[in-house]
């Protein structure tokens, strides 16, 4: 399995420099908490990640996010899904001690039609590493939704609702977020998946107070989600790529091509071979939409059958890319993307 790193940058520093590896697991275990925010007419469910240095205490799914009913929906789609496919245990400790100090935040958008823990492992990670993740289940455009077929519609109005969700959510962590975590309000990013991806951009286009953006598996710039610039977007961006990815299919990894091409500032791209849609999300196999990104498949590339990435190592992958890229926008560490130990061959 190869992967490649492909920078546009167009001034990427001094890539030789040594550079923390953020392929293994930082040097913190991950806490997680949440919070319902219902100060408008939109109250939204956020989970939290952020650092501890409390014990590990993994946990199962559902139980580990949800209760009630919607847990008994979850284990439900659990059980009816493949097997090795949605990850089935976190991490992380819930209601654990947070480190003290005030944390770089990344504000986390899920997919369309999913949930605030779809990436659950690489909020995980990034906690790892000393960073505070914040992700909100979109209101009426979540998985309970797609499963009473009631949802928003993946057009603009909906992109500018989310954009509203994320920004609400950053004013709430900068007041301070559940067990008393603190972050630093000049040290915020946005990431997301698929419509996430576009989220993020626009959040990223839109608010001062963040500093770049990242994507997974959908190009941030979309004429059928109209929005986002990146061709005057000024600040720093990183979109992966999911090279089998038959949900957006060839078009959509097109658009992420030209999305980093036309960037004005530092934008880097990684390429990862044999990955669908959802190979790097949690959810990969949990409900039939969910299914390109695990098992076989005929490859969008060519026709043939192949197997998808493990889900696990497409998580482990985005959690990398996703570490090494705050990591130099955050924290200033020069060279972090460029300086990783990617498998394949890294491209300047």
């Amino acid at each position: 399995m190869i992967w490649l790193l492909i920078s546009c940058a167009k001034d990427p520093g001094d890539s030789a420099q040594q550079v923390t590896n953020y392929s293994e697991k930082g040097p913190y275990n991950a806490g997680h908490s949440r919070v319902v925010l219902d100060d408008n007419e939109r109250p939204l469910t956020v989970e939290v990640w952020y650092p501890t240095q409390d014990q590990l205490n993994p946990q199962a799914l559902p139980e580990a996010f949800l209760a009630n009913n919607q847990a008994a929906q979850y284990q439900e789609l659990l059980n009816s899904g493949d097997p090795g496919c949605a990850s089935e245990q976190t991490q992380a400790t819930f209601q654990a001690v947070p480190l003290p100090g005030d944390h770089p935040l990344v504000l986390f958008s899920h997919c369309h039609e999913c949930l605030r823990f779809s990436s659950f492992t690489v909020a995980e990670h990034l906690a790892s590493w000393g960073f505070v993740v914040a992700a909100p289940d979109h209101a009426g455009n979540t998985l309970w939704e797609k499963l009473s077929e009631s949802g928003l519609p993946l057009n603009a109005d909906t992109l500018a609702i989310r954009l509203q969700d994320q920004q609400q959510v950053l004013d709430a962590m900068l007041v301070g977020g559940p067990e008393g975590i603190q972050v630093d309000p000049d040290r915020v990013a946005a990431m997301g998946h698929s419509f996430g991806s576009v989220t993020s951009g626009l959040l990223a286009q839109e608010d001062p107070r963040v500093r770049g953006a990242l994507g997974l598996a959908a190009p941030m710039e979309n004429p059928l989600l109209p929005g986002v610039e990146t061709s005057t977007l000024d600040k720093p961006l990183a979109i992966l790529l999911a090279v089998e990815d038959n949900s957006i299919t060839t078009l959509g990894n097109q658009l992420i091509v030209s999305n980093l091409e036309d960037a004005s500032t530092p934008a880097y791209r990684l390429d990862v071979a044999d990955a669908g849609h959802w190979s790097v999300s949690d959810i990969a196999g949990l409900h039939p939409a969910f299914q390109p990104g695990c098992g076989r498949d005929e490859r969008m590339t060519d026709g043939t059958e192949f197997q998808y990435l493990d889900p696990v190592q497409g998580s482990a992958i985005a959690g990398h890319f996703a570490a090494s890229f705050m990591a130099e926008l955050l924290l200033g560490q020069a060279g972090a993307v460029l300086g990783q130990p990617f498998d394949g061959d890294l491209v300047e």
